[in-house]
Order: C-alpha cells, then structure tokens, then sequence
C-alpha cells in the first residue's frame, strides 16, 4: 500500500505525477525517536543534529518538529548550514561544527552563530573578533580526545592565555569507535576528555554522539548530540533502530516479460534462467541507489520481495516481478525502504552503512512531509 493515494485525483499532483520516485518523511516519528532519545539521557541536554541539510532529509522541514519535539540546541557542519538554518530557527542555539573558514568569522557573528572551535587560528579569530564587538563572544571547543582528526591537542590547550578572549559555552569532542561497545578506545576517549575538559572548568560538556549516547550515562555529561539515530539509523550493531521516519516508492515505468538466456542491462550480467516478467523502475545511483547494491538488494510489494536484476543505472533498476499479481502495471509503486526494508538493511545490500544512504537520497524524488 502506498503512503499516497493514487485514487484520489485532489491529492495526486502534478509534481506528484511526475516524479519517477516519492520520498514520505514522518515528522511524527521523528518526533518520537527524539523523545525517547531525550528520556535515555536523563538529565544530558539532548540537542539534533541536521547537517547535510537533515541527513539528506530537507532540514528546513524536519528541523521546526525537532523543535517542537524538544530541541533547543542545534549542530550543523558547515557556516552555510548555519546561515540557512538560522532563517527556519531564528531564535534557536545553532552549533557550527567546522566552525569558520579565515575571514568569515564576522559572518559567523552576524547570524548569531556559535562556532566549534577547532584550532589555536580559529580561536585568535574568534577573540579578535570579539575584541572589536566589546567583549569575548560564546564558542564551543572542540578537543581531540583520540579520535585524530578535528579539534585542538593537549599542547594547544597549555598555551598560555590561548583562550582569555572568547567565552566557551561548550566543550566537546568526537568517539571514534562508539559503534563498537566494546572496543577499549571508547573508555581511553572517555578518561582523555574528561582532563582535556578540566582546562574549562564550569563549561558544559558534551562527548556522545548518536552511538555513544548507548555507551551508557558515563558518557552523557551535560550534552549530547544524536544524529542519525534521529532519522531511524540503528546506533550500533546491539542496538535496534528507532522509528522509521522515511519510507521511499519507485514508481514502474515498464514492464516486459524476457525469454530464458536473456540478459539485462549494462554489461549483461544477469541472465534470465527462465521466462521472467521484470519491471523497469525510475530510480538509480543518481538518487542514492547504489551501483554495488545490484544483486543484492530488492524493492518490496507489501510483503512479497523482489530481487534486484542486472546492474543499477543512473536513473532506472530492473526486478524481478514474477511473483507480482497481473493487476500491477507501470506507474504502480514499490516500496523500496519501509516496513520490510529499512535504511540499515538497503544499507547492508550495498555494502555501506545508514548514514550515506540517508545523505544519498536524490534531489528529483518527489517529497511529502507528514
């Protein structure tokens, strides 16, 4: 059954009737997994993260139920998020990750943004900065606690005066190995931040992300930050995802029944072992339906499966239909994530994980926001 009803000629739009592939956001799910979330965390601030534009989800849409929801602080990546962000949320705590390239850093200022401080440069800035506005202005700090890639090191941190001219409102770092419970590196991360963070006494802090939130209240403190797991990617191997808050629809362009030893698509690499009815939908790696997913992967009618057939193209797929009822015909729908296949599993037939099948989900899907 499809989440919009082809039946009724008031709902079905133009836009609608000519997209090749329909996204469904439930903002109501999201709603919810961002309270259950809250309530793991006990007395942690829970904030959202809705980089890369809602983890490919359209954050001006999804970010206002976050906030609803509960939200009041925000994180994003990019100065440019930040400025977008800011015209959906103008009164929100808007957190940039990257904080700011050189020279933007009054930008950063005139949007009321708060940057992630990475490096000793950006902190010169951000105090000059403050200096010719009358005092030290709110930052977070970002500490590389092990993980190696952003943040400021413990030698950085023991440079004398280094932060007398901002105002840290937030200390932070980054798990490397959250999605693996067990790995040592998790606790050694712990213990580092903790004395990285003791350089800020007072200053909230804030190591977990989506993962480590399950990591348990040692890793909580006063913030966290969860992401994916908003969106319904599973945090980790051991623990179930959320509510599915996308459900994607192929729509059949064309439907042909080929004779055995036929082969399908580029290359020719599947070959039909008997007659098989194969439908043609519009919907390929240009909208995030991955080439290594040929084979692998399948697209759904209620609960019959259909494998995928020959490689994936840009803008098409092939399946197999045989087992489908004579009734469905081209521009019919079939589920490509939803109850039977979510985000993690289309993930696991590609090889890759929930995130970038998230962030993947193409520009020409036709979007309905529940």
């Amino acid at each position: 059954m499809s989440f919009l009803n082809q039946d009724d000629s008031s709902a079905f739009s133009s836009a609608q009737a000519m997209a090749g592939a329909w996204l469904c956001v439930d903002r109501e799910v999201l709603a919810q997994n961002y309270k259950k979330l809250d309530s793991i965390t006990g007395s942690a601030e829970c904030a959202a993260v809705v980089k890369a534009d809602g983890y490919g989800l359209g954050a001006a849409a999804i970010a206002p139920a976050l906030l609803n929801a509960g939200a009041k602080t925000f994180f994003v990546a990019h100065l440019q998020e930040g400025v977008q962000l800011r015209q959906v949320l103008p009164h929100a705590r808007i957190f940039v990750l990257h904080g700011f390239m050189i020279g933007c850093a009054d930008l950063m200022h005139a949007h009321h943004l708060i940057p992630v401080l990475n490096d000793l440069g950006q902190v010169k800035e951000w105090a000059d900065l403050g200096a010719v506005h009358g005092g030290p202005l709110p930052c977070a700090v970002q500490v590389d606690s092990g993980m190696s890639r952003f943040g400021l090191s413990a030698a950085d941190l023991a440079v004398e005066g280094a932060f007398d001219g901002v105002q840290p409102c937030l200390v932070m770092s980054h798990l490397a190995c959250a999605d693996t419970p067990d790995n040592p590196a998790n606790e050694q991360q712990r213990r580092n931040f903790i004395a990285m963070a003791e350089h800020f006494p007072g200053v909230p802090r804030s190591l977990a992300a989506s993962s480590g939130i399950f990591l348990g209240s040692d890793y909580h403190f006063e913030l966290v930050r969860p992401g994916a797991a908003l969106y319904g990617v599973a945090p980790n191997d051991g623990v179930p995802a959320l509510g599915h808050v996308v459900r994607l629809e192929a729509r059949v362009v064309q439907i042909r029944t080929v004779p055995p030893g036929a082969g399908v698509g580029y290359g020719l690499t599947w070959r039909a072992e008997k007659p098989t009815r194969l439908a043609t939908l519009g919907i390929g790696y240009a909208d995030g339906f991955f080439r290594a997913q040929a084979g692998q992967a399948a697209v759904w009618c209620g609960d019959v499966r259909f494998p995928l057939v020959g490689r994936v193209s840009m803008d098409s797929v092939s399946v197999d239909i045989s087992d489908a009822p004579e009734s469905l015909k081209p521009g019919d729908v079939l589920t490509v994530l939803g109850p039977n296949q979510g985000v993690d599993s289309l993930a696991a037939s590609g090889g890759t994980i929930g995130y970038e099948i998230l962030t993947s989900l193409g520009a020409r899907f036709y979007r309905h926001y529940l």
